[in-house]
Formats: C-alpha cells, structure tokens, sequence
C-alpha cells in the first residue's frame, strides 16, 4: 500500500524545494510528475527553476490531464512519486472546460479526478508527494472563476490532506508536519 505525502503552503514558500528534498532524501528511484503547461514566458521561467534544481536520474512524466494515468505508469518503477502540482492541476481541468458555470459539474470533476490520483496513489508500492498551493487564505476573489478555482482548491487540499500520511505546511521555507500535531475529531 503506497504512501501520502502532501505539502502545501503559500506562492513561494519553498513547498517545491522542500518536496524535491524530502523525495532526495527518502527514494531511490524518483518520478516526477509535472502538470504545468507553458503558455507564457512566466510559466517558461517556473518549468525552467524547477528543472534546473532536478537531479538529471530523476524521470519526468508530463501529465497536464489524466494523470493518474501518469502516476500508475511512473509507480511500476519508482518507490518516490513527486507531484508538482495538484493546484496547476485543478487550474488545467477548470480552463479545458467549455464553461466554468456549473459548479456541480465543476466539483463533480475535481472529486473524480483527484480521487483517481489519490486511489492510484494508495495502489502503488512506494510513496507520492503531491504539493499543492494553499490559495484559500487571501482575500475573496471578484471573478466566478478565480472564486470557482479557490473553493475547488481548498477542496482538493482537504481530499489530499485526509488520504495523507504526512501533510506539511511549508511557510517562508520551514516545513511543519501539520498532521503530526492536528487534533483528531470525529466525523
């Protein structure tokens, strides 16, 4: 039975730094699983940070949509998973929708998407990070859109953080096993 690892914080927190240690540090043979698309010279200079800071041994699985898929295939050889990011993810499934008006739909569509990741996570042998973003702290945003990818979000993390065995808050840098500590009340 495989693993959950999630680590969440803020734009810029050192979340992905962390992620890529804690996978250096506990696997052998590391996947990693990226779900950004490159549409713009920011995205190119994120994709190109992340490489960069990549050992060459690592394999990369490109996994906009579907990634489940990627994360069954990388589990056949690779005892540490990293997912980077399941927020990217949220956002990629949201804007190849034809409309974004249909909130059912809409969390309808994370739930099965996530809960295929989270399943295939627990289906393979080793362990999966997945880190995701924590956007619900800040102010309420004006747009459907913005509020829609929010609520989903903080929807997602909740789904993730349950299934985990760990969850880190990564805040200016410093990891905190926040599950370690977490009060456990009953449903």
């Amino acid at each position: 039975m495989g693993q959950i690892v999630l680590v969440t914080g803020g734009a810029r927190s050192g979340k992905s730094s962390f992620a890529e240690k804690y996978a250096a540090r506990y696997g052998k043979h590391i996947a990693y699983i990226a779900t950004s698309q490159i549409f713009d010279d920011e995205m190119k200079f994120r994709v190109k940070l992340h490489r960069e800071r990549r050992p060459a041994d690592w394999k990369t699985f490109e996994a906009p949509f579907d990634a489940h898929e990627a994360l069954k295939e990388a589990g056949k050889e690779h005892d540490m998973i990293l997912f980077d990011c399941l927020t990217i993810y949220v956002s990629n499934l949201l804007c190849s929708l034809p409309s974004i008006e249909d909130s059912d739909k809409n969390y309808a569509l994370a739930k099965e998407k996530i809960g295929l990741l989270l399943e295939q996570a627990k289906n393979n042998n080793g362990t999966t990070i997945f880190v995701s973003n924590e956007v619900g702290s800040g102010i309420v945003p004006e747009n459907h859109l913005a509020r829609e990818y929010r609520d989903i979000a903080g929807l997602v993390n909740q789904m993730a953080a349950k299934a985990a065995d760990k969850v880190y808050l990564v805040s200016c840098g410093i990891p905190v096993d926040i599950k370690k500590i977490a009060e456990v009340w009953e449903e």
